[in-house]
């Protein structure tokens, strides 16, 4: 019945109600949990124990897949993975195309990168490296290309520089365009090589992106290994360790727990998704046309571009080395943790797939029930998930008990439901002394101008973990939802980027 509702409707129309889907059922959630806690508050506290007990199960399971991630993630980094690559079949023919989009970074977060590409352990005469800016930036990022490129063009096959033009009708300004134009240029650029798209792996690099010196190799063998390696991406571990020691405690708690967040997902590829830094063939790449360059979550998209286009033949296999990025601390407490909410509203704005996602499983016919219901559920519950729960146990958990009459604190629920709670959301926080101490052992050498004692503050400052999950989860959460639900879209907003000190471009674990 549903299904012939919508499609009598108008396909921008169908489009549109899926966008609101989201954001209306976090706001549900939240202002039903306040209704009922008034007019109902025993009943409310029913809920919020089974909301509890529910994450309590979920943070159990996720706290075991982190584990597996981090066993997979350690064997890897003491591999040598060069000499494996090579004995491979067809080593010789892969070439690597790198885009490193830029937008009004100083030159020493440009040439960090580029550094520590030329330093991975694989033959530097296979790359074609992208350095792809705005024309909206022209005369700062021509100057930063001309010198790097004096300084870097031989330490690589092939060094191109291409300039996005502005106010290109039907973009939105951003990572997503910007990718999309240099991704024609290269690809113009690789027919007159004559190179073949089977034989070409693109690696799309933020631009503050510093791969572990045996990425490639191991890029590489994983492409000539795996059956139908065509039909994949691929994604490494995103680690922010390039200025971790000098970031404050809560945009650190942040960054790992984005680490941690992504090995969890990365030992469950049937959920998996291309996020941040990330790999494919570019034979997909030009079957789907290159990123979508209106939308601001153009990385994981083209994933489930892929994955429309082929029918749902179409995956995501983890490379379980680490890309080390920024933090987004640029030197001044305040504005960072401006930046850090604005960067968090940008990746839960990744909601946008959603809607896209609905649209054409909604449209396909090829795609199996069970695979479209899969990916449905993990999106809608995790971006669900992301809004409510904090706001949930940390907040709402304790409105019903306030608004209790006397004649219900007399029963037994009410006076054990304030321990039952406690203790269920101290059983939801055991995964913290774990991720205290995996962060610690992920953590470059410690520069010498810390003490020692900064050691005991990396793992102290995960007592800061809930109020983390609030101000930068559940609040940007609910808000990038909402704002897709009204129609009130988010337009690209660029990291801002600012080096204090120059640490090791690759770090080894």
């Amino acid at each position: 019945m549903v299904w012939g509702f919508l499609k009598r409707l108008p396909r921008p129309t169908v489009y549109r109600l899926f966008e609101m889907i989201p954001g209306i059922l976090v706001w549900i959630t939240l202002i039903g949990i306040v209704v009922l806690s008034f007019l109902k508050p025993l009943w409310a506290i029913y809920v919020i124990i089974l909301f509890d007990l529910y994450w309590l199960m979920r943070v159990s399971y996720l706290l075991i897949h982190m584990i597996a991630g981090w066993r997979h993630y350690s064997w890897t980094l003491q591999q040598d993975w060069l000499p494996k690559a090579q004995a491979q079949i067809g080593f010789d023919k892969i070439y690597h195309l790198i885009f490193l989009p830029t937008y009004r970074e100083p030159i020493d977060i440009v040439r960090t990168s580029l550094s520590a590409l030329s330093k991975v352990n694989y033959p530097k005469e296979k790359f074609i490296v992208v350095l792809a800016g705005e024309e909206r930036d022209q005369e700062n990022f021509l100057n930063i290309a001309e010198k790097l490129k004096t300084e870097f063009a031989g330490h690589f096959g092939h060094f191109l520089v291409t300039l996005h033009p502005a106010n290109i009708t039907g973009e939105l300004a951003g990572k997503g365009a910007n990718i999309n134009w240099a991704g024609h240029r290269a690809q113009e650029y690789v027919d007159n090589l004559g190179l073949k798209y089977e034989n070409i792996i693109v690696s799309s690099f933020d631009i503050d992106s510093c791969p572990h010196p045996n990425y490639f190799a191991l890029l590489t063998y994983t492409y000539l290994t795996i059956p139908d390696p065509l039909h994949s991406s691929y994604q490494p571990v995103a680690v922010y360790n390039n200025n971790i020691w000098d970031s404050p405690s809560l945009i650190r708690i942040i960054a790992n727990s984005t680490t941690f967040w992504l090995f969890t997902d990365l030992v469950r590829p049937e959920r998996l998704f291309t996020f941040s830094s990330h790999s494919m063939p570019m034979k997909a790449l030009v079957d789907v046309g290159f990123w979508q360059n209106d939308i601001v979550t153009e990385d994981s998209r083209i994933f489930l571009q892929c994955f429309v286009h082929y029918d749902g033949n179409y995956r995501v296999t983890p490379i379980y080395l680490p890309i080390s990025m920024d933090t987004v601390y640029n030197g001044s407490f305040w504005r960072s943790i401006i930046n850090q909410y604005k960067q968090q509203r940008r990746w839960a704005y990744g909601v946008e797939n959603f809607a896209y996602m609905a649209y054409h499983f909604w449209r396909s016919k090829r795609v199996s029930f069970n695979t479209k219901f899969r990916y449905i559920w993990n999106q809608l519950e995790g971006v669900y998930s992301w809004a409510t729960a904090p706001i949930i146990i940390f907040v709402l958990g304790h409105l019903p008990l306030w608004l209790l009459d006397q004649a219900d604190k007399t029963s037994l629920l009410a006076h054990s439901a304030p321990v039952a709670l406690q203790w269920l959301m101290s059983l939801a926080m055991i995964g913290l002394v774990f991720s205290a101490a995996l962060s610690n052992i992920m953590l470059p050498p410690r520069p010498a101008k810390y003490r020692w004692y900064k050691n005991i503050v990396m793992v102290l400052q995960w007592l800061l973990f809930p109020a983390s999950m609030l101000i930068f989860g559940a609040i940007p959460a609910t808000e990038a939802q909402t704002r897709l639900m009204l129609g009130k879209y988010l337009g690209f907003w660029v990291t801002e980027k600012k080096r204090i000190d120059t640490y090791p471009e690759t770090p080894q674990s």
